[in-house]
């Protein structure tokens, strides 16, 4: 417990901007430290946030630190126990969650309309002073602190402050600010969602989907209760050539085309719009920190590209901002130099991860090549058929559960390889057995495609350019991250 005499002229000790799971985690861990905390959102709650609503096993191990798992109506929430993964309307493997130590066993499908209020709800009773319908307009600094200036419905107002925490998500004010600029379009995500109701299928099972029509991206079916469900699509903002589909009529066209997903919804009406959102992944360049300032969640980029996940990094990033700033206040040094120690505990966690990640997006990103990445999906599911482990690796990785350094494991890297021998051998004996005929027909595909990638880049050489050297910078921040990775000892996940 961390006592704090607040000095004549301070609000707080703590701004918090922003009341998702990541502005609610660090002001109830603040508060908790017993720091006098301000939690501010422009909206009022219970407020709706457009997002898959999967919460993982890491997350929930978070919800339970901060008193949300012994809620009685978080044991209703929806549990999920099993993914199933399709490609073109197949079903191409059906695996339990992921058996991690420390971890639970499965995940949970939590609308945000109800998750974030009990996160903001968590931070109240901690006893941060909660003010909503509170917009933060700007701010400012000097050597004794951080004025923010605030309008609401009264009018505006200013807090004075220590220290300042900016959690208002993808679209952060705080982080432009900060920053001088404001996300750039290679680090954005698009995604719609829209909630089904009459939904047929298993209520513990988690559909995953892939599509050439879709990709680079997939589409999901994530049950919120035993006839309800939360189905979307997302996609990289940036692709080349460009997506030309609204999302919204490209996710209601694969609802009407996916045989698979035709199935579990042939009864369903929508309830409500279909609603989209940006969100803002990770890019190391970006600062987190700055004097008197932290930026902890969407604000701070902490998505992963691969599959989106964000709510797990949101309520970790919050409890570490809340932790560093507790140190400073006790410190009374609010430098750079001082709040580096949270950007280093975000870089020990999940920098490698990110940066594996952000090469493959940034790889899938030209759609002139879908079908290799599509051939590398059916690859690597193939060898999980096969091998637990390596489901239990692959699965893991993907969901965030185990580091990305597995990847450069010796038996995994074996095993895709094997399983990549075996598939494309077994191919050619087929595409061999069915005569030249076939032979010439697969001969021409594969110069479709090299045709296709050669007319892209013509029409776009710029785009191309962008995007390999896209690669380049991908592939330079993973072999960093790589050697880091070699030379410490692992900190564990």
């Amino acid at each position: 417990m961390v006592s704090v005499q607040i000095k004549p002229g301070y609000d707080c000790d703590v701004v918090v901007v922003g009341g998702g799971p990541a502005g609610s985690s660090a002001a109830a861990h603040l508060a908790k430290a017993g720091l006098k905390v301000i939690l501010l959102d422009r909206q009022k709650f219970p407020r709706d946030k457009v997002c898959g609503d999967f919460v993982g096993p890491a997350a929930l191990l978070e919800l339970q630190e901060l008193g949300i798992a012994a809620r009685e109506d978080y044991r209703f929430s929806n549990i999920i126990r099993q993914a199933a993964l399709y490609l073109d309307g197949k079903e191409l493997i059906s695996q339990s969650i992921p058996r991690i130590e420390g971890l639970p066993d499965n995940g949970r499908v939590i609308p945000r309309l109800i998750l974030d209020n009990w996160i903001f709800e968590a931070a109240k009773s901690a006893g941060a002073v909660v003010l909503e319908k509170h917009k933060v307009t700007g701010f400012e600094r000097d050597a004794s602190g951080v004025r923010v200036e605030v309008k609401h419905p009264s009018g505006s107002r200013q807090f004075f402050t220590k220290l300042l925490i900016g959690a208002d998500g993808s679209s952060s004010l705080i982080s432009r600010l900060v920053r001088g600029s404001a996300i750039p379009d290679e680090n954005l995500i698009v995604a719609v969602r829209g909630y089904f109701e009459g939904v047929e299928g298993p209520a513990d099972q988690a559909d995953l989907y892939f599509s050439g029509d879709s990709f680079p991206g997939y589409y999901w079916l994530f049950p919120t209760g035993p006839h309800s469900a939360n189905v979307g699509i997302g996609m990289v903002l940036e692709t080349i050539p460009p997506v030309e589909d609204h999302l919204r009529e490209l996710l209601l066209g694969l609802i009407e085309k996916d045989a698979t997903l035709g199935k579990r919804l042939k009864n369903a009406t929508m309830q409500g719009k279909v609603l989209g959102w940006p969100l803002n992944t990770y890019n190391p360049d970006l600062d987190i920190v700055d004097d008197r300032v932290m930026l902890v969640g969407d604000a701070a980029g902490l998505i992963n590209p691969l599959n989106g996940e964000g709510i797990q990094y949101a309520l970790l990033s919050g409890k570490w901002a809340a932790q560093v700033a507790a140190r400073c206040v006790a410190n009374q040094d609010f430098g750079k130099k001082a709040l580096q120690e949270y950007a280093r505990m975000i870089g020990d966690y999940l920098r490698y991860d990110m940066a594996l990640a952000g090469l493959i997006v940034q790889f899938i990103r030209n759609r002139s090549l879908n079908p290799v990445w599509l051939q590398a999906l059916r690859i690597i599911v193939a060898r999980a058929r096969l091998d637990p482990d390596y489901a239990r690796t692959a699965g893991g990785i993907l969901a965030g559960l185990l580091p990305a350094s597995n990847v450069i494991n010796l038996k995994f890297l074996l095993g895709t390889l094997e399983q990549t021998a075996m598939s494309l051998g077994v191919e050619g004996v087929l595409h061999a057995l069915r005569g030249p005929g076939h032979l010439f027909t697969v001969g021409m595909d594969g110069l479709k495609m090299g045709l296709n990638f050669a007319t892209e880049s013509a029409r776009d050489p710029l785009g191309f350019a962008r995007w390999g050297m896209g690669l380049t910078k991908g592939a330079a921040e993973l072999m960093g991250q790589a050697a880091k990775d070699l030379l410490k000892p692992n900190i564990g996940k």
